[in-house]
């Protein structure tokens, strides 16, 4: 999965020595610890590596041991490897379990009022198939950051649009909303396809844990978190490219 994101299970055996059987067990022991998600394509499932946690042990324990050569070096590598053509496949994929309803989760996603808290601005739209969207700014200026049109819309299950920015709007990507239900809690997977480039997968790595991590605070505790968590991925961020100037 590592150089191959978004496989099937029969792709994944094909290279494994080891019964079907035991890469399901595999697989569902690895999903278990979050370390990868999958989503459903039809009648498939497709599998991703999940970077969140594999990230977290890097700030916490990796980082301090490298040094900025070895930081540029992985940079160089993974631009290399990322010069790949964009399938049909889910570029990027995020999942996390939110203890809500599915109603509770689809009313946050859509209301004006609740994504101007957790989001940073305000979602509008009448959320209709075919309407359009947009991601506007809380500060009165009305001013939209990012347009798009609602292409699939089935509350509280499942909510589909283009993304793009009013300047560039023919270089649109497709951001897809999946509410599941379990019990007490709710499964959040939000995929982000068609990016552009490295830039703008960095950019969605970076933003959608912060904007989810906000939603899961409002709807558990009432209360978004104390700081937006994207200003600290601004400053550690800052901090990275700091510690890299040779000067």
């Amino acid at each position: 999965m590592h150089e191959r994101q978004g496989q099937t299970l029969g792709e994944l055996c094909a290279d494994l020595r080891m019964a079907r059987q035991s890469a399901t067990q595999h697989l569902a022991v690895l999903e278990a610890a979050n370390l990868i998600s999958s989503v459903r394509r039809g009648r498939e499932k497709l599998h991703y590596l999940n970077p969140v946690p594999l990230h977290e042990v890097q700030e916490r324990w990796i980082d301090k041991f490298e040094r900025p050569r070895l930081r540029a070096l992985a940079n160089l590598k993974r631009q290399a490897e990322e010069e790949e053509e964009m399938t049909d496949k889910p570029t990027y994929v995020y999942v996390t379990y939110i203890h809500s309803t599915a109603d509770r989760v689809w009313h946050a996603l859509t209301d004006a009022d609740l994504t101007g808290q957790f989001w940073g601005h305000s979602n509008v739209s009448d959320w209709e198939p075919g309407s359009t969207w947009e991601h506007r700014r809380t500060d009165g200026s009305g001013i939209a950051d990012v347009v798009g049109t609602v292409l699939e819309a089935v509350p509280p299950k499942r909510l589909v649009m283009t993304f793009a920015s009013p300047q560039h709007a023919a270089a649109e990507s497709q951001v897809t909303f999946t509410i599941e239900p379990h019990r007490d809690i709710v499964r959040l997977t939000v995929t982000h396809e068609h990016l552009a480039d490295q830039a703008d997968y960095e950019a969605a790595a970076a933003g959608w844990p912060a904007v989810v991590a906000n939603l899961k605070s409002l709807l558990e505790t009432g209360r978004v978190l104390p700081q937006a968590p994207w200003e600290l991925h601004a400053e550690l961020r800052a901090a990275q490219l700091a510690g890299n100037d040779p000067g």
